[in-house]
């Protein structure tokens, strides 16, 4: 993120010469009157396995179908495309077979599906004895001119077929590892490479010129800066968006996912096809991947257990895996992968959007409250203290949850997404709209449901977000705009508003995938929404205090710092010209200078891409405050500290 520390004149008691001013708006901050305060974990991420969020994003992983999920043929054609026709998101691509290209003749490659290495076929070369070269390769690779690359082949075979080579080719270029011993057995040889150039284009080969036969049970590739797996600039950037706790592993792919999957030896853990989505899951993230991510970025993990097509023994069983003792069964099965520690574990999302028809596992509402209380009953016998998040979706089904399990939950979920609208002013309402609504109507079953109230199970809106345009990021991958990071800062307000309601939000998601951040192979960057995110989770108060008066176009929000040593005044300006707010902080004594952080662009459409300048990015100013007068710049998100005298 690029922070531009400017001259305040277009800020605060200045109007921009060049921007027309389209109204006034006068509000009185109170600042004696409070509400509850926010939680941190309104900040809340989520994250799913799910196109280009995890491969292809979050995990370093540069090799598709490391594992050899699909069968290597000579018919060399692994993209497909498919079109999002529910959210109009036009055409994507995705993995539909082999990205392995066969090197020599028809005759080179078969796959053993008797006794693979992992999953259910390994690729057996059958090198032809001639002094020519065979095996395969996969193209395709983005490297930097002078990065290192690092990574592992796991091989077997007849010592005949020695050596092996193990090359990356780069614009003609090729640095090879060669490999001199080789056995029946599998057995892992390491590598590493520099690349000569930059290019998308790079190539990774195995290939030998001998004889006999030689098997490739699975074999990996990363840039050499990798932490523990994880790119390094995408944990940058997470560790700057500092959100408290995300919610994993899904989302839709949850309801599919059987979590052994992902536990154990890495390079043995079964490729499968993801259950909910395009392309191929390699299960090379799983529990304990994921909580050493949490682990360095500080965040806290929010685990949804399978209520699709699991059950209430699989979501107990992995309960005691995270959280378990190590002399339990599941605790004894995690000190084995090296994590002796329960994880520690608090929030569990007991399954996922269960109300909908598209969800594995979907039944009828009658039947799904009675598989709730089961499955609670059993994760509370294996740990009292787990905080459970109910389905919800507001109406009947919300209704009933909380009429039938109120008491096997401690937060209710809801989900809100929203698409594209012409006029900039309303697009940016849309969310805020949908969290009023669904704070309206939870607070009607507090009075409609017996004994709700005095319960108190507050919402975790676990995944709220747009959801529109074209998918240039891989599958959901969409792109967002000035105009998003608008309607972004609104939600925020309207769950401040209701902060006594909202416990936990869970923007959806982090990276790529309706992402706040966007990964192409060798760069990254915050998308808009990304930048409000951030900026707010940083400097606004944690508070809130009354706004009332006349707003006009614009959506003001204010709260105390929590040692009340500084107000935070936040205005968004959704309009295309400038605006005046004149407050009256009620005689409240603030100190004439001020910091502001303001997000803007003069144009709603504009955007983000890795590797670009940025077209919009956080500008911080010192403005003077004495006039309590607040010219805001066009299509901007405003956030001023006031210190107090």
């Amino acid at each position: 993120m690029e922070i531009v520390k400017e001259a305040s004149a277009i800020f605060v008691g200045v109007t921009c010469v060049c921007v027309p001013l389209f109204g006034q708006a006068t509000v009185k901050i109170d600042v004696n009157k409070t509400a509850a305060p926010i939680s941190k974990y309104i900040y809340g991420q989520f994250i799913e396995h799910l196109g280009n969020c995890f491969y292809g994003g979050l995990w370093a992983e540069m090799l598709q179908d490391r594992k050899f999920y699909y069968p290597v043929t000579y018919d060399y054609n692994p993209w497909a495309t498919a079109d999002d026709k529910v959210w109009k998101a036009g055409s994507y691509k995705y993995l539909n077979a082999s990205p392995w290209k066969v090197i020599g003749s028809t005759n080179t490659v078969s796959m053993d599906t008797a006794n693979p290495f992992v999953g259910e076929q390994t690729p057996v070369i059958h090198l032809p004895g001639d002094d020519s070269f065979a095996g395969v390769s996969q193209d395709g690779l983005a490297v930097l001119k002078g990065n290192k690359y690092v990574g592992h082949i796991v091989l077997a075979g007849d010592k005949s077929a020695l050596p092996v080579e193990v090359r990356l080719v780069t614009d003609g270029v090729v640095e090879a590892q060669t490999i001199q011993k080789i056995s029946g057995d599998y057995q892992s040889y390491s590598f590493k490479f520099s690349a000569p150039a930059t290019s998308d284009d790079a190539r990774i080969e195995i290939v030998s010129a001998g004889s006999g036969d030689f098997r490739i049970g699975t074999l990996s590739l990363m840039p050499a800066d990798n932490i523990d797996g994880w790119r390094r600039d995408v944990l940058a950037l997470l560790k700057q968006l500092d959100a408290p706790i995300y919610r994993w592993p899904g989302g839709n792919f949850v309801s599919g996912y059987n979590w052994r999957d992902g536990i154990g030896s890495r390079d043995k853990r079964p490729p499968r096809k993801n259950p909910a989505w395009k392309g191929v899951e390699s299960n090379d993230v799983g529990s304990d991947e994921t909580m050493e991510l949490m682990a360095l970025i500080h965040a806290e993990p929010y685990v949804a257990v399978n209520t699709g097509l699991g059950g209430a023994e699989e979501a107990a069983n992995e309960v005691q895996y995270f959280n378990g003792a190590p002399d339990t069964p599941m605790g004894k099965l995690r000190a084995a992968s090296g994590h002796r520690a329960p994880y520690g574990v608090k929030y569990w999302a007991v399954g996922n959007e269960m109300f909908g028809d598209w969800q594995l596992g979907h039944m009828p509402l009658s039947e799904y409250v009675k598989k709730h209380n089961v499955v609670a009953d059993a994760i509370w016998k294996v740990d009292p203290s787990a905080q459970l998040v109910a389905v919800g979706d507001v109406g009947d089904w919300s209704q009933t949850m909380l009429t039938e399990c109120a008491d096997h939950m401690s937060l209710m979920s809801e989900h809100i997404y929203c698409r594209d609208l012409p006029d900039v002013v309303q697009h940016a309402a849309q969310l805020k709209n949908e969290i009023r609504r669904v704070a309206a109507a939870h607070r009607e079953y507090d009075h409609e449901i017996p004994g709700l109230a005095e319960r108190n199970v507050p919402v975790a809106m676990d995944e709220w977000n747009y959801w529109y345009g074209d998918y240039v990021y891989g599958e959901l991958g969409v792109r967002y705009h000035m105009k998003d990071a608008l309607g972004v800062a609104e939600g925020l307000h309207e769950y401040f508003r209701n902060s006594d309601l909202f416990f936990m939000a869970n923007y959806a998601q982090t990276v790529n995938v309706i992402g706040c951040i966007k990964v192409t192979p060798t760069a990254s960057d915050f998308a808009t929404t990304g930048l409000v995110l951030e900026m707010y989770r940083h400097h606004y108060g944690t508070i809130p205090v009354q706004v009332s008066g006349e707003e006009g176009a614009l959506d003001v929000a204010a709260a105390w710092t929590a040692d009340r040593k500084a107000l935070t005044l936040a205005v968004v300006n959704p309009r295309p010209g400038a605006e005046t707010l004149n407050a009256d902080f009620g005689g409240v004594s603030l100190r004439p200078e001020g910091t502001c952080w303001s997000i803007n662009n003069p144009d709603p459409e504009s955007y983000n891409t890795p590797g670009q300048p940025p077209e919009v990015f956080i500008k911080e100013s010192r403005p003077n405050l004495e006039a309590s007068t607040f010219t805001l710049p066009p299509y901007s998100v405003n956030l001023y500290r006031l210190e107090v005298r």
